[in-house]
Parts: C-alpha cells; structure tokens; sequence
C-alpha cells in the first residue's frame, strides 16, 4: 500500500490515460482527412499530459520514506517505459498517414511532420534520461534505505553494549563490596587468632604457676 493518496489518485488517471492513448492510436489508422489531424493532435496532447502526471508523480515518490519510494520509483520505471511504447506507436502512426490526409499543402505537412518528429524525439530523449534519473534514485532510495536498518542495528548494539557496561559496573561493585566484606572477615580471623594465642599463654602460666606451687613451693 502506497504512504501517497495523490500518488495513487495521479497513478489511476495516468493508467486511464495510457489505455486511452492506445485506443486512439489503434483507430488512427481507420480515419482519414481532418479526423485523422484531430486524432493526433488529441494523442500528442494527452502525450504531453501523461508526461506532466509523471512528473508530478515522481514529486511525490521523493518525499515518500525509503521502503514506500522504491516501490513507487519502480511503478514509475514502468510508466515511463509504456509511455514511450505508446509515443513511438503514435510516430508510426503519423509516418504511415501521408500527407494527402490532412488536405495540406505539402509544405506545411512537411513542417507540422516535422515538427511531431522532433515532439516524438524529444518524448523518447525524455523517457530515457527520465529512466536513467529513475534508477539513480532507486539506487539512492535502497541505499537509504540499508544506510536506516544498519543504523538501526548499530542502535541496538549500543543498546546492548551500554546494557553489558552497566552489569560490568554493578560486578565491579559487587566484587568491591566482596572485598571489603573479605578484608572484614580477615581482620576479624587474625583479631581472633591473637585473642585465642593470649588466651592459651594465659592458661600455660597459670597451669606453669600451679606445678610449680604445688611441687615446688
């Protein structure tokens, strides 16, 4: 689903005016005379309104976001391509009128031909650089769109190394609390060592002192 509802409004009138084109241009060569010059000039206008959607169109594949843009670019690759099918159907179609149809003069015919020649040219001349425009913005719309899921990715990363920093820090207070309760216990162990060794020598003397009262006194 298209993020533009312009998008998909200009989408419906170009496809209609496409399919119209072609229906004009498969007529063309059952009319004669001045229906035959109204056809055309009707076919190059809609030609030129065609080419006036899809410019406006890509206006709105520009501004769409990443995902959304390449699939609109790509929906516009293919108008443009059909587009220039139906303008060189329409070329042919004017070549194989001749110039007796119109009632011209064969100077002016060869000047109005020649004019629709170089409308012609200039439409393909358009259509192709248009395609060459269309796939550098696609490459730059994927590319886009790669560039916002690594930034992504290096967002979660973050996310994850900041969560991996903080459990270092809360270990390393941990062990910093583990320590000092360690060094406590150490302390309070030698403490009670020396408490204990005193005691005993206290005993000894006294133990010392009875023998030698009773046995020598």
């Amino acid at each position: 689903m298209m993020s533009s509802e312009k998008f998909e409004s200009m989408e419906d009138e170009l496809a209609s005016l496409i399919d119209n084109l072609k229906l004009n241009i498969s007529q063309l060569s059952s009319l004669t005379g001045e229906q035959k010059k109204n056809a055309i000039r009707q076919a190059e206008k809609k030609v030129e309104d065609a080419n006036f959607i899809i410019q406006e169109m890509e206006t709105e594949a520009k501004v769409a976001p990443g995902t959304y843009r390449i699939q609109m670019l790509g929906k516009l690759r293919n108008y443009r391509k059909d587009l220039e099918q139906v303008t060189k159907s329409l070329g042919k179609g004017i070549s194989a009128g001749g110039a007796d149809n119109f009632g011209f003069d064969r100077e002016d015919e060869r000047i109005e031909a020649s004019q629709r020649t170089r409308l012609i040219q200039g439409t393909s001349s358009l259509g192709r650089a248009s395609e060459s425009l269309f796939r550098t913005q696609q490459i730059a719309a994927e590319t886009d769109q790669v560039g916002v899921e690594i930034i992504d990715e290096l967002g979660r990363q973050r996310e994850t190394l900041e969560r991996t920093r903080d459990r270092l820090v809360d270990t390393e207070s941990n062990l910093s609390r583990s320590r000092k309760i360690l060094k406590t216990m150490a302390t309070r162990v030698m403490t009670n060592k020396m408490i204990l060794i005193v005691i005993i020598l206290l005993e000894l003397g006294i133990l010392g002192g009875m023998v030698y009262y009773k046995f020598f006194a």
